[in-house]
């Protein structure tokens, strides 16, 4: 077994090496719902970014297409998109582990030193936290259904490769129900974003008293932008805006 392995082994083992590893895999996951929810944006098109292409239809899935051949003819294709998304897939494992194991730490530690537990407004947002990424979790497996999968009866009408397609159907669908559902679901992951950025400054040892309002502020502007920047879509798309 490599000192590496030892390592990672021993990093699980603690309550501070969980929250290490809760916060890189967070700012793996911050990393991506920015790039996600820029790439989101592009279903606007000209209206955004200028006429270089016909319409936002174009513009989204040459977007959605070029996530795919991007690195080629070094990589195959969608070699580094395949990547990336193992990545996140064990960021996401980790970082739900972590929570899960660190919550089953402290509920222990509870129970053997308290006999009445009281809740206190210190706490309430890391019960929100994790009230909340429970909440996103399930979202994501039903986005992941919805648009990447495209299960029938989640999608009514999927077609791999057009991706302009895909979401605008998919949000008009039902009556509108998974706009509405996308539209509600942001402000949770604007919340989670918000404590979750700010956290990570902390158990990573970023702030100081010199840093602390402006890790503050950065937190809050992150979760700002992501929730205004997905919420645009699906109300856009609401008011046929984008249809």
């Amino acid at each position: 077994m490599s000192a590496m392995t030892i390592g990672l082994f021993r990093l699980t083992q603690t309550t501070i090496g969980r929250k290490v590893i809760m916060a890189v895999t967070g700012l793996i996951g911050v990393g991506f719902v920015i790039f996600h929810m820029y790439g989101n944006l592009k279903v606007f098109g000209f209206m955004l970014l200028g006429s270089e292409y016909a319409t936002p239809q174009e513009h989204f899935d040459t977007y959605a297409e070029t996530l795919r051949t991007f690195g080629e003819p070094i990589f195959g294709y969608s070699h580094l998109l395949w990547i990336a998304r193992l990545v996140l897939i064990t960021a996401v494992i980790l970082h739900v582990w972590a929570a899960w194991s660190l919550y089953q730490d402290s509920h222990q530690a509870r129970a053997t030193q308290y006999t009445q537990h009281k809740k206190l407004r210190a706490n309430f947002a890391s019960i929100y936290m994790r009230v909340g990424g429970t909440i996103l979790l399930i979202f994501l497996i039903f986005h992941l259904a919805h648009f990447t999968w495209g299960i029938p009866g989640i999608h009514p009408d999927f077609i791999r490769g057009e991706a302009y397609h895909n979401l605008v159907v998919g949000m008009q669908s039902y009556g509108y129900i998974p706009a509405i559902l996308y539209a509600l679901i942001m402000p949770v992951l604007g919340f989670h974003l918000y404590h979750g950025t700010w956290s990570m400054f902390q158990t990573l040892g970023l702030n100081n008293k010199d840093y602390t309002n402006p890790f503050r502020i950065l937190a809050l502007v992150v979760s700002i932008v992501v929730t205004v920047g997905f919420i645009m879509v699906p109300l856009a798309i609401i008011f046929g805006i984008v249809s």
